[in-house]
């Protein structure tokens, strides 16, 4: 069986991924904070509606570039969060990808919505689920 790896190892494996965008994309992922926790906190549950943390394997917190304007005044940096548990639970149900896939596969994706993709227009090139 594959290792677990702990909150510094999905870190990495994410760090990882980012350094490996290529062109332009790369330039537009440094202003992004990425973070690592083990479950999404409750209050961002509530948000969505959602009774189960283990639905929420992560989160683009921020405003998309493609909605950016100049005026904004940020709070503070954009924020990819990956929750470790959720994606334990989803490596371990589906048995076909690796950890570090499915790191990658998470990580690629909340960043999509940092660069302004939706979650539809990554349906339409990404069909992960099947």
């Amino acid at each position: 069986m594959e290792q677990v790896l702990d909150t510094d190892g999905f870190e990495q494996v994410a760090r990882d991924t980012v350094a490996g965008f290529p062109a332009p994309f790369a330039d537009l992922a440094r202003d992004v904070a990425l973070r690592v926790a083990d479950w999404p906190p409750h209050d961002i549950l509530q948000e969505f509606g959602m009774d189960d943390p283990l639905e929420l394997t992560g989160l683009y917190d921020g405003i998309p570039l493609t909605q950016k304007s100049v005026f904004d005044q940020p709070a503070g940096p954009d924020v990819v969060w990956l929750f470790r548990q959720p994606i334990l639970a989803e490596w371990r149900d589906r048995g076909d990808v690796t950890l570090e896939q499915l790191i990658a596969h998470v990580t690629v994706h909340e960043y999509a919505h940092h660069f302004g993709w939706s979650d539809d227009d990554i349906a339409t090139i990404d069909r992960w689920w099947e």
